[in-house]
């Protein structure tokens, strides 16, 4: 499916501003690169990066809720893609240790989903919006150095380059139907955190169609 097809597709029936096309153009070309699953947990933590930076950055409280917005919509959907996909796959392929890492890393996640669960709550004239998303992003910060310099490179070197690659295709395919917005008491272990986010996902997704994103 080509990256036109795919953003007219999403535009049939839902808003642009649910899903932003930039987002969908990674899909596409993340499936005919063949990426690892290593690379492609990497680009989505710069786009977290880059999110939180337009939020801090944002001129006016128009433009800060539109980046919350898009933050909060990757980041929720980021940490239950990795619940679902890559934490079992970290159980899976690393036996005691991948299970101790990927409990490690499901209680780190409960910590920045709660948190995240505040700020996307919050409006940009509340004196908490930025020091709730500056703690948040602290944590997230380690997190994300943990994963990228010890976590899944452990799990990268377990797969054969198939393997990685297929994770990585599983991974930005279950990102498209996870919820947009952080629900910390859901379940964050498969198979209950999959009905859980089958459950939240239209709801989320009927909502967004009523919030400002980036264009």
């Amino acid at each position: 499916m080509t990256v036109f097809r795919l953003c007219r597709l999403f535009h049939n029936h839902h808003t642009s501003r649910v899903l932003p096309c930039h987002t969908v153009r990674h899909f596409a070309n993340t499936t005919r690169a063949m990426v690892s699953v290593l690379d492609a947990i990497k680009n989505d933590h710069r786009e977290l990066e880059e999110y939180y930076s337009n939020v801090i950055n944002a001129k006016d409280a128009n433009n800060q809720t539109k980046w919350q917005n898009q933050f909060t919509w990757e980041l929720a959907r980021h940490s239950v893609g990795e619940e679902l996909v890559i934490y079992p796959a970290l159980e899976k392929h690393l036996g005691e240790e991948g299970v101790k890492l990927a409990n490690k890393d499901r209680t780190e996640h409960q910590v920045v989903k709660e948190k995240l669960k505040k700020f996307q709550n919050l409006t940009p004239n509340e004196p908490e919006f930025i020091p709730t998303i500056e703690s948040l992003m602290k944590d997230l910060a380690q997190h994300i150095e943990e994963e990228e310099t010890s976590d899944f490179p452990k799990l990268q070197n377990a797969l054969q380059s198939f393997e990685s690659e297929d994770l990585a295709k599983s991974f930005d395919r279950t990102k498209s139907f996870v919820p947009t917005r952080s629900h910390p008491s859901a379940p964050s272990k498969p198979p209950f955190e999959t009905v859980a986010g089958l459950l939240a996902a239209p709801i989320d997704r009927l909502a967004d169609m009523f919030r400002k994103f980036p264009q």
